[in-house]
């Protein structure tokens, strides 16, 4: 085609007519790639979160802060403030917990009559593993 023609033949791009190129493998680098390079060591931030969670971590030291505070150190208003904030999160937190567990509870529950419904035998073969793991052995 000459160059002069692409004045009549302009290229066109309707809706949803774009380029369909994308990646699709699953990664589950998202959250550690979010981390600034320079703000540590990558390698030892992803070993210490495979031992300890950032929330599990934030959960230790939560307890411990409150912990101090009940020893009865004299606190400013902003700390007592912020110790204040501290004990709510925390009992918000045991509240989510609880809500998740019941909630899983529930589900359990609900896919376990699903499948007494829909395969007896597979329902009798997990109802045996049940059983050997309630009664702990």
């Amino acid at each position: 085609m000459n160059p002069w023609q692409n004045v009549w033949a302009p290229n066109v791009h309707f809706p949803l007519s774009g380029s369909v190129a994308q990646r699709i493998e699953p990664t589950a680098n998202w959250f550690f790639d979010a981390i600034d390079a320079n703000a540590g060591n990558a390698r030892v931030e992803k070993r210490v979160f495979a031992k300890a969670s950032y929330g599990r971590q934030i959960s230790w030291l939560t307890d411990v802060v409150l912990g101090l505070a009940e020893d009865g150190a004299k606190l400013d208003d902003k700390a007592s403030s912020s110790l204040a904030k501290l004990k709510e999160l925390r009992q918000v937190k045991e509240t989510i917990k609880a809500e998740d567990a019941a909630a899983t509870a529930a589900e359990i529950e609900q896919n376990l009559e699903w499948l007494k419904q829909s395969n007896q035998d597979e329902f009798e073969k997990l109802a045996r593993k049940l059983r050997a793991i309630l009664q702990g052995t």
